[in-house]
């Protein structure tokens, strides 16, 4: 069977859910039986979100090949269980950065250089190259039809459907359709508008996916089919739903699947959902409840944390419990405050994050954890925040602190890490304090030695796993290792030839970790990564 392109667009404006309606669709097509990958193209001028504010573009997801991607990636992943790469996340800066490179290099043979065809055929050398061996390729289309940015994407896929045949292509369109509560109706003329600038463009689409409030009534649906020249069976609804993981149970309800099927004439096969209804039935029917604290500077933006907000929520599935998530702006934290900002909380994580801002509140947070027995979890910056705060207010060491935000100070516990062996390349990857900022971090999946008898084997049970990286500092092992294991916490684990700390913990508390890495990305709704499962646990037997 030849590969069937899905390409998903969106309409009337941003943050419609495009990447969970095309990670649902992946996973429905995936329980019938076929093989998908999936694929986002974004229209910024950015390489990639690496060097992006938080506060812009949400969390910055990373992949085993260390690419630094958007955030719809970490959908596609859990949604999909699969491992994506650099491959399935293109920015126009990237496409732009690559046919200027080919023009330096005069691989285009001195013609004049143009967004058509030489651009967009870059485009469809992108879609192509995601898609082979597979069943189904799903293309989400970043930002909104219309944008002027989007529009050497939307030209590539349109070209697309001449090239690879209408029977191989299908295009579904999302839009908004709002419900005035004070009318108490529903308004179709958004949908209309941006059909109407798709099809300008040259884009029919084939399926219109309506994000509302409310259950569209028949006769709504009818209306929209005969303004947006679609067939009435093509129209489908995307409610509001408590738990994104409802949406692949939603739209199999609405036969979405069963509609793709018949267009691209799919093998004709049951659709397995069991996996997705036991999830569902867990999390609605939870045994006991148990309340997380995110101690973060982005709390203000929850997107900041999205891979980190599923994880604990997998882990709360793991143990059949509820896990309500409060977070707590580190900046707004004092030792004086700290006892009434957290109170009530059963557990307490300090996620990553770049700079200085709110770092102090971080560590008072963490003293707090410590010193009530209050199971806690650090990650990449959090960990190192942990470490800190160990080594001032247990080791002594009182002007303890990070390259990053003390340059000069006495006593660095965490550095700039200038040398380290990456295992996929086969090569020492070096770095200074000049390096440019984009790309230039320890990024991806780095394999890590656990200890036996540890909090961390008890987590993982096998000696050797591999986890995800982003991050310039690490703990500084030649300087500060002695000290901190007569001091009590022990480094749980390590990289292969032991130079690099990933894991702390002290063993005398009743759950308190440190990793350098990110297990958020490796976590899914169907097999929760293990520290969240057991920091969720011992949050439970907190209570």
């Amino acid at each position: 069977m030849k590969t069937k392109f899905i390409f998903i667009t969106g309409g009337v404006l941003s943050s419609l859910g495009k990447g969970l309606a095309a990670a649902s669709i992946g996973a429905l097509l995936k329980a019938r039986g076929l093989t998908a990958t999936i694929q986002k193209l974004d229209p910024y001028i950015n390489v990639d979100p690496g060097t992006m504010n938080p506060f812009q573009h949400g969390e910055v997801y990373v992949t085993d090949d260390g690419a630094e991607t958007d955030l719809d990636l970490g959908h596609y992943e859990r949604y999909l269980d699969v491992s994506l790469n650099q491959n399935n996340n293109f920015t126009c800066g990237r496409i732009y950065h690559s046919v200027i490179t080919k023009e330096r290099r005069g691989d285009y043979l001195g013609a004049t250089v143009q967004v058509i065809p030489h651009v967009t055929d870059e485009i469809k050398q992108a879609v192509l190259g995601v898609a082979k061996g597979e069943d189904v390729a799903l293309i989400e289309i970043g930002g909104t039809v219309g944008d002027i940015e989007s529009l050497p994407f939307l030209e590539a896929i349109r070209q697309l459907r001449s090239e690879l045949g209408s029977e191989n292509v299908l295009y579904i369109h999302l839009t908004l359709v709002p419900y005035l509560k004070a009318a108490g109706e529903v308004k179709t003329k958004p949908t209309q508008h941006s059909v109407k600038e798709l099809r300008s463009i040259g884009i029919h689409p084939d399926i219109i996916l309506c994000r509302s409030e409310v259950e569209l009534e028949e006769s709504i649906k009818r209306k929209i089919a005969l303004f947006c020249d679609v067939d009435r069976d093509a129209v489908f609804t995307s409610v509001d739903v408590e738990s994104i993981y409802e949406v692949p149970l939603k739209f199999y309800q609405e036969g979405l699947d069963q509609k793709i099927a018949i267009l691209l004439k799919l093998p004709a096969k049951n659709c397995d959902l069991q996996p997705w209804k036991d999830l569902n039935y867990k999390l609605k029917n939870p045994k006991s409840e148990t309340t997380i604290g995110i101690v973060g500077k982005y709390v203000d933006l929850k997107e900041a944390y999205k891979s980190l907000h599923e994880a604990l929520i997998h882990g709360g599935v793991a143990n059949d419990v509820a896990v309500k998530l409060r977070y707590v702006n580190s900046e707004e934290i004092t030792p004086k405050n700290v006892k009434a900002k957290l109170k009530g909380l059963d557990g307490i994580l300090v996620p990553g994050g770049f700079g200085s801002r709110g770092v102090e509140g971080k560590i008072t947070a963490i003293q707090y954890a410590r010193e009530n027995k209050i199971p806690f979890f650090g990650i990449c910056l959090g960990m190192q925040c942990a470490v800190i705060e160990y080594a001032r207010n247990v080791l002594g060491l009182a002007k303890a602190n990070s390259e990053e935000f003390d340059k000069d100070g006495p006593d660095s516990v965490i550095y700039l890490i200038k040398e380290w062996y990456d295992y996929r390349t086969k090569k020492t990857e070096c770095r200074c304090e000049d390096s440019d900022k984009g790309g230039t971090m320890r990024l991806g999946a780095y394999p890590c030695k656990i200890v036996e008898g540890t909090k961390a084997m008890d987590a993982y049970g096998k000696p050797e796993i591999q986890e995800r990286h982003r991050h310039r500092y690490e703990f500084n092992k030649e300087g500060y290792a002695a000290n901190f294991a007569e001091g009590g916490l022990i480094f749980s684990g390590l990289s292969p030839d032991e130079t690099l700390v990933e894991i702390v913990e002290i063993p005398e508390h009743p759950w308190f970790v440190g990793c350098q890495f990110h297990p958020e990305f490796k976590s899914t709704p169907m097999n929760a990564h293990p520290l969240f499962r057991d920091f969720i646990k011992a949050a439970r037997d907190n209570k």
